[in-house]
Formats: structure tokens, C-alpha cells, sequence
């Protein structure tokens, strides 16, 4: 049933959304050179590597400065990324990773190889589930850019603190995986974002 929902949700999205994507998509081209949609390899279920789609927010090859985005003046960000991300708008092209089967609209925030390395075999049961655009950790974790631009070594945070926090959320909703508990985390999601 969860997999009915995402369907129509990301299809309905997507036809709806299509005039913001054409928008956003040429505001990024327009304020630095690359392309409008940045991809990166994450791990999703039974720990299957897939591509996630993203309107891109930082310079073209930022990422090779580092994975972690940390704080609100990060160099790499452009102006119209500091948008979009501060309005969650550059995850919009999930999307189509929710159409394709990748993602659901809730689940585990899927992790890049690299940090999903250093799971436990507790924590490795988050690969059970697909993935999603939003759950508990994202709403708990709005703000991670500041909690990390805070702290002296991010990297260091987020996989010693960060992280498992954020997987003991996702344990939350995948141990009481339900519609009910679907739409409750979407509901909390747009309040969060409102």
C-alpha cells in the first residue's frame, strides 16, 4: 500500500511540480556553470547502490572538497543552493528516484558508501527498508548544516554523533512501519517546512 501512495504522490508531484523544476533548474545554470541536477551515489535497500538525484547547490567538483556541508556560509554553496536548501527544494528531484523505485517519500535518509561503511551490524538493519525523501532524523535534524558548521571537526560529528542518533530515528518508523505512521511523518515534515 506504502508503494501505491509513493507512486501517486511522486507522479502527482512531479506533473504539478514541473513549472518550479523548470524554474529552479534554469536558476542554477544561470548562476554558475555544471549542470542544473547533481547526482551521487547512495546505498539503498539490502544495500544496493543507486544514483539520487538533487537540484545541484554547491560549484561544479565541490563535493571533492568534502561530503559534509557544514554551516550556512559553506564557500561552496552558491547563492541560489543556500536557497533552495534552506527551503529543502533541492531534494525535489527524488522524485523520480520515488517513481523509479529507488526511494520511497518516507524511509532512512540513504547514506553515501563512505559513512555507510562505518555501520554496525545493528545499525546495517536501516538497509532493510527503502530509503526516503524524508522521516524522523530529517525532521530532528533540520538544521544539521548548523549543528555541523558549529563543531570543530565535522566529519568526526557526524559519524560518532550524528549518525548513529539519526539511525536510532530511522529505527523509529521502520520498527512501526505503517500507512498511518507514512502519513503521520509527511504531515510532520510539511509542518516542519511551514
Amino acid at each position: 500500500m506504502i508503494r501505491f501512495f509513493d507512486i501517486l504522490f511522486s507522479f502527482l508531484g512531479l506533473a504539478v511540480l514541473s513549472p518550479l523544476f523548470v524554474c529552479l533548474y534554469a536558476a542554477v545554470r544561470l548562476e554558475s556553470k555544471g549542470g542544473g541536477i547533481y547526482r551521487q551515489k547512495r546505498v539503498g535497500k539490502d544495500g544496493r547502490e543507486f544514483t539520487l538525484y538533487k537540484f545541484r547547490s554547491m560549484r561544479t567538483g565541490a563535493d571533492l572538497q568534502g561530503l559534509l556541508t557544514v554551516g550556512g556560509k559553506d564557500p561552496r554553496i552558491t547563492k541560489t543552493g543556500a536557497f533552495l536548501r534552506k527551503y529543502k527544494l533541492d531534494e525535489l528531484p527524488q522524485l523520480f528516484n520515488v517513481l523509479k523505485g529507488d526511494m520511497s517519500l518516507v524511509g532512512p535518509r540513504p547514506e553515501v558508501p563512505r559513512y555507510v561503511a562505518f555501520y554496525s551490524l545493528e545499525q546495517r538493519k536501516v538497509l532493510a527498508v527503502r530509503p526516503g525523501i524524508t522521516d524522523y532524523a530529517s525532521i530532528e535534524y533540520f538544521n544539521e548544516n548548523e549543528i555541523l558548521g558549529r563543531v570543530e571537526d565535522a566529519d568526526k560529528a557526524y559519524v560518532e554523533q550524528i549518525m548513529p542518533d539519526k539511525i536510532r530515528h530511522n529505527m523509529k518508523y521502520i520498527e512501526n512501519r505503517s500507512v498511518k505512521e507514512y502519513f503521520k511523518v509527511i504531515f510532520l515534515t510539511l509542518q516542519k517546512l511551514i
